[in-house]
């Protein structure tokens, strides 16, 4: 990744160097501009001494839920009611083949993993088969691919100001349109986006 920096301070001043970050969402600065990450928000999803992994959560691919269900032979029935906003999204560069989904938590699916008290990680079909039925999770959120990172690998991407950290909510994770994400995020840092990049390369 592109590794410029610039002058500023700890975007969130309840971490600090080292703390795990699962959770949290990285929003990527105007250095990643014209790379795979520009203008990325990626939460979090695990966070350890091996490294870590996280979804992009504001890049629709093109596909809306409904049609990939169809596509994958799950068959969603006539009457399934899906969010407005139930686009697929890119999740990352690795795997881009395989499914991934947040949702909010439920008790009954033994196959996803709990990330925070709003939000719980599965690759698994169960939950896809699910969506747009009764039994479906209030929130959700569906992504193919995503983004990892080698030990410390993140940390020093941090270091080098790649990322700005904001800690998730469910407002943020579900409920904002992805494409409107990334300056969502960034204004609630506190920081002109813009600004900051006209002054890259000029420091």
């Amino acid at each position: 990744m592109d590794e410029s920096k610039t002058n500023l301070k700890q975007t969130d001043k309840s971490r600090s160097k080292g703390d795990n970050l699962q959770g949290y969402l990285l929003v990527a600065m105007p250095s990643l501009e014209e790379t795979f990450f520009e203008r990325s928000v990626i939460y979090v999803c695990e966070h350890d001494e091996k490294g870590a992994m996280g979804l992009i959560i504001n890049r629709p691919i093109g596909i809306e839920l409904e049609d990939l269900l169809d596509q994958m032979g799950l068959n969603p029935p006539p009457e399934a009611a899906f969010h407005i906003n139930s686009q697929v999204l890119i999740g990352g560069p690795v795997s881009p083949d395989r499914g991934f989904v947040l949702h909010s938590p439920q008790s009954n699916w033994i196959n996803s993993h709990q990330i925070s008290d709003y939000c719980m990680l599965t690759s698994s079909r169960d939950v896809l088969s699910a969506i747009g039925t009764a039994k479906s999770p209030d929130d959700y959120i569906v992504a193919l691919g995503y983004a990892g990172w080698g030990k410390n690998q993140l940390e020093q991407e941090l270091a080098d100001n790649t990322w700005l950290t904001i800690k998730a909510t469910p407002e943020l994770l579900y409920s904002k349109n992805p494409e409107q994400l990334w300056e969502i995020a960034s204004k609630q840092l506190g920081f002109d986006m813009w600004q900051i990049s006209s002054q890259i390369g000029h420091a």
